[in-house]
């Protein structure tokens, strides 16, 4: 017999139809779904159906309502409703009474899924164990979330003044003005206080403007500075072109010759110590093409058990898949940002996503990104916390940019502070971003 509790769910019913403001006690922690019986899913769904119209709940107005549905039968009449309510002594204990209700669920929810992994494990059906083991690991996760429902209220003003006090002398004894985790790159630093945890970071542009390369830059600032472990995941490149990066930029080696093998005397030396450095690093790389948010999800968490993940990093965010949902591209996006912007706040980092720009700005005459540019722009504008767009004049201008080299880095949106540009310096040849003097910043709001 599975687990459940008859005389709870019982109790919880009765209660509900004894005092009027019961509901609100208790539809925070129960769906119709938790209770057992199949007349006292029916009675809840009707009670909350009747408490959203902020309509009676009792004996009497339940019987009528389930008069008029045709469904009296299903819950052996009017008759059952009186004895629930009159073998109920108080509304007291409700809330109890739904803990208990509400934990017999839980545990017959592990029963199904638990069935549910024996038997993909029996018949895979073509799946591989490292996505029946996403699969596993996500829905016993969800369990989980939903098992906690109702039991985080709200915070008082005193505790809610209590934390943010704290967090202001944190910030205050920190002697800078960083109070995330530092990117290495001045200005832009200064300007956004660090990638801040549960923050989702946009990170848009048109290609060869440096989208990956600098996202590289701030990963490998925070696995050797910070000694935060970072998750990188590339589902257009693989983990040895991304390492082949990091050693050019690490070690100001030319791109090229490291792609083709031909390398000097003086080179030689640099990816030795380029290689020594990088190795101590927390710097892991998942070239899976085509992820779901899913998948994403619980490799991250796995990293996050193992290591102190510090940063999660996605290139792209178009190349994210969301199963059977390939029919509606914009509602996907929608899924994966969403589901970005979620994961930064279950771990407590920042997440910072590559996105493609609409091809239509290369018709303008001013190509600098806009958010309007954004590929299924209005998901990801309202679930990022901060959009940062590269634009380099030089690669439109070849001949006669007054910029040569640089880049302007557009900082679109941020939830908490202000929008603004700053330059950086472009090395092409060592894919790599580095500071300009304080002179070349540009303007800020």
């Amino acid at each position: 017999m599975p687990p459940h509790s008859i005389e709870a769910e019982q109790a919880v019913l009765g209660g509900l139809m004894l005092v009027a403001d019961a509901y609100d006690r208790v539809n925070d922690r129960l769906t119709s779904e938790d209770f057992y019986r199949r007349d006292h899913q029916l009675i809840y769904r009707a009670i909350s159906e009747l408490a959203e119209r902020s309509r009676p709940y009792d004996a009497v107005t339940l019987g009528e309502w389930f008069d008029a549905q045709g469904q009296s039968d299903l819950i052996a009449g009017g008759a059952y409703l009186i004895e629930l309510a009159s073998s109920t002594p108080s509304a007291a204990n409700i809330t109890a009474y739904a803990e208990i209700v509400r934990d017999k669920a839980v545990m017959r929810q592990l029963i199904d899924v638990g069935t549910e992994i024996v038997n993909n494990g029996f018949q895979p059906e073509g799946r591989e164990s490292t996505e029946l083991l996403a699969v596993a690991e996500q829905k016993v996760f969800a369990i989980a979330e939903a098992g906690s429902r109702g039991r985080s209220d709200f915070v008082s003003m005193p505790s809610a003044l209590k934390d943010a006090f704290s967090v202001l002398q944190d910030r205050f004894n920190s002697g800078g003005n960083v109070t995330g985790l530092a990117t290495g790159y001045t200005e832009f630093d200064y300007l956004t206080a660090g990638l801040q945890p549960t923050d989702l970071l946009i990170l848009a542009a048109r290609p060869a403007m440096g989208k990956t390369t600098l996202a590289l830059n701030i990963a490998e600032y925070v696995a050797i500075k910070s000694k935060k472990a970072v998750a990188v995941f590339s589902m257009e490149m693989s983990a040895a072109q991304l390492a082949l990066r990091l050693i050019s930029s690490n070690g100001r080696i030319n791109a090229q010759r490291l792609r083709t093998g031909q390398l000097e005397d003086e080179d030689w030396s640099r990816v030795t110590a380029a290689i020594r450095m990088l190795k101590e690093t927390k710097i892991f790389i998942d070239d899976t093409p085509g992820l779901s948010p899913e998948v994403l999800r619980s490799k991250c968490r796995r990293l996050k058990r193992e290591h102190d993940l510090g940063l999660v990093v996605i290139d792209y965010l178009q190349l994210m898949s969301v199963p059977g949902n390939s029919e509606n591209r914009a509602t996907e996006i929608s899924e994966i940002s969403r589901s970005l912007k979620g994961l930064a706040k279950e771990l407590n980092v920042p997440v910072i996503a590559l996105s493609q720009l609409n091809r239509s700005l290369e018709t303008r005459t001013d190509k600098r990104p806009v958010m309007a540019d954004l590929r299924e722009s209005g998901a990801i504008e309202q679930d990022a916390d901060v959009i940062v767009f590269i634009y380099r004049d030089d690669y439109y201008n070849k001949e006669n940019s007054p910029d040569k080299g640089l880049a302007e880095v557009i900082i679109g949106k941020q939830r908490s502070g202000p929008t603004g540009s700053l330059k950086l310096k472009f090395f092409g040849e060592y894919t790599r971003f580095d500071n300009l003097a304080h002179d070349a910043v540009g303007s800020f709001e």
